[in-house]
C-alpha cells in the first residue's frame, strides 16, 4: 500500500487546512493564547508562550500537522493532525486539535472534522478521537458529529504522568451515513496486506 498524505491541502466554504511551517508561529500563537482554550486540556497553561513553544515545534517536527485558515480573513485560527496510521487494522487518529474561541459553536469544527476524514478514509476504514476523560466539552463536540464512544478507560504519559482517556471512533459506513455525511462518495481504501 502506498504510503497516506499526511499533510494534504484541504479546502472548504469556511476553511483550508494546509501543512503547518515554521513561519506559522506567531498566527497559531496568537489563536491559542487564550485560557479559555486550553480549560479542559491536560495543560492548561498552554497559552503561555513558554508552554507553547514546545507544542507548536512538536506540531511542525510531527510531519502530519495541518493549521486552520478562515477563509474570509486569510486568518490562521487553530490546528490539527493525523497521527499513529495503523494500514494493517486500517486506523489513523485525528487529534491535538484546537481552534481559537470565536470558531467554537459547531460549524468550523465540522468543516474542519469532515475535510479530515474524507481525506482519511481514502486510507483508512477507521478514525479515531483520543480525548481527556473530564474534557466534557470535547466529549459532546465529538458526539455532535458522530463518534461511537469505545468501551473503557485509556491512559497516555504527559512529562511521566498518566492521564486518563476516552477514545471515540467514526467509521468509514458510518461516516456515509451519519451527521457529517456527504453526497460525495470514496473510493474504496487500498486494503491492507
Amino acid at each position: 500500500m502506498e504510503k497516506p498524505d499526511l499533510q494534504p491541502t484541504l479546502s472548504g466554504s469556511l476553511i483550508t487546512l494546509r501543512p503547518i511551517e515554521h513561519d506559522d508561529w506567531a498566527g497559531l500563537f496568537t489563536a491559542a493564547a487564550d485560557p479559555a482554550i486550553w480549560a479542559d486540556h491536560i495543560k492548561t497553561d498552554r497559552h503561555k508562550e513558554e508552554v507553547f513553544r514546545p507544542y507548536f515545534d512538536g506540531t511542525v517536527s510531527s510531519g502530519s500537522a495541518l493549521v486552520v485558515i478562515e477563509n474570509a480573513t486569510g486568518q490562521i485560527i487553530g490546528t490539527s493532525r493525523f497521527h499513529d496510521f495503523k494500514p494493517d487494522i486500517g486506523e489513523i487518529e485525528i487529534g491535538w486539535t484546537f481552534l481559537a474561541r470565536e470558531f467554537w459553536g459547531g460549524k468550523y469544527n465540522a468543516e474542519m472534522k469532515t475535510l479530515m476524514l474524507e481525506h482519511a478514509f481514502r486510507f483508512a476504514q477507521t478514525v479515531v478521537f483520543w480525548v481527556a476523560a473530564e474534557n466534557i466539552r470535547s466529549r459532546r463536540a465529538m458526539a455532535r458529529i458522530g463518534g461511537v464512544l469505545r468501551d473503557g478507560t485509556f491512559s497516555k504519559s504527559y512529562n511521566g504522568i498518566l492521564y486518563p482517556y476516552v477514545v471515540f471512533e467514526i467509521a468509514r459506513t458510518g461516516f456515509l451515513t451519519g451527521p457529517l455525511k456527504d453526497t460525495q462518495r470514496f473510493p474504496s481504501p487500498t486494503p491492507a496486506r
